[in-house]
């Protein structure tokens, strides 16, 4: 009864307390958004037994318990970090990602870059030539580009297709584009994880997959065994493009900044 009491006392609920609420709800839900699939998941599960036996030791005085776990937890808190660093990653990255960060960041569309892309892909992919090309946008891709051979050379059709031949030293690996230029070549990519993926994906496939999880990167995948065009978004992957909508595609996903800003390193498409 003094409960009831006690809850029909309490001050009444303003709009500010519904606003608190409502962010609280709207983060958790998009937590459990990013974190549906993953290893994240099965660590969460864990996390909550472990605050659950706490809270239990201490209702029914379990001491010995209750001192293990609050001299753990500390410890499960970094070793959760440690474990899931590439999720946590993955999570920032689509934190930065949001709608409000890109409309702060409009840009202008770059049709003969783009046309390149196209007419490379398509020309590879009537020839069955494995191909596997990344586009930077607003996140760096340094690292990557570190990782294989640099070339720093004006994005064409003819540079990408010459890379790709089944002869050229270069062919394995991708080709990282940063605005309208080839920035590297045979370029290593960390492949996916997702184990929800079809196995027969090639490594092609799921390295562009992998690419795209970390970071806001586009890539365009040929497939050497069908000659299919593949654009990956987000780790999102769609099949069969054929040129008008490669072309569509790249025009709603790749842009370059507005002109008259000076280039810098790492400046890329987005």
């Amino acid at each position: 009864m003094s409960f009831l009491t006690e809850l029909l006392q309490r001050p009444p609920v303003t709009w500010w307390d519904v606003l608190d609420i409502l962010i609280v709800s709207i983060m958790i839900y998009e937590l459990l958004k990013l974190i549906r699939g993953t290893r994240a998941v099965q660590m969460a599960v864990g996390i909550a037994f472990i605050v659950g036996l706490f809270y239990v030791s201490r209702g029914f005085q379990l001491e010995t318990v209750n001192w293990l776990i609050r001299n753990i937890v500390g410890y499960v808190v970094f070793a959760a970090i440690v474990l899931l660093q590439a999720d946590i990653r993955r999570a920032l990255v689509h934190l930065g990602r949001g709608r409000l960060f890109r409309r702060l960041n409009r840009k202008v569309s770059d049709d003969d870059t783009i046309e390149e892309l196209v007419v490379a892909a398509t020309s590879l992919s009537s020839k069955k030539t494995g191909a596997i090309i990344v586009i930077e946008r607003s996140i760096g891709l340094r690292n990557y580009i570190e990782s294989g051979i640099p070339l720093d050379a004006k994005l064409t059709y003819d540079l990408l297709v010459s890379i790709f031949q089944p002869t050229s030293p270069l062919h394995d690996g991708a080709v990282i584009v940063q605005r309208d230029r080839a920035a590297a070549a045979a370029c290593f990519l960390p492949l996916t994880v997702n184990p929800r993926l079809n196995r027969e994906l090639g490594s092609r496939h799921r390295a562009a997959i992998g690419i795209t999880e970390e970071n806001d990167a586009v890539a365009i995948v040929v497939s050497e065994e069908t000659g299919r065009i593949s654009v990956v978004e987000d780790g999102d992957l769609e099949y069969d493009m054929d040129a008008e909508r490669l072309r569509a595609r790249l025009k709603s996903l790749v842009t370059l900044r507005p002109a008259g800003k000076p280039r810098q390193a790492g400046y890329s498409l987005s």
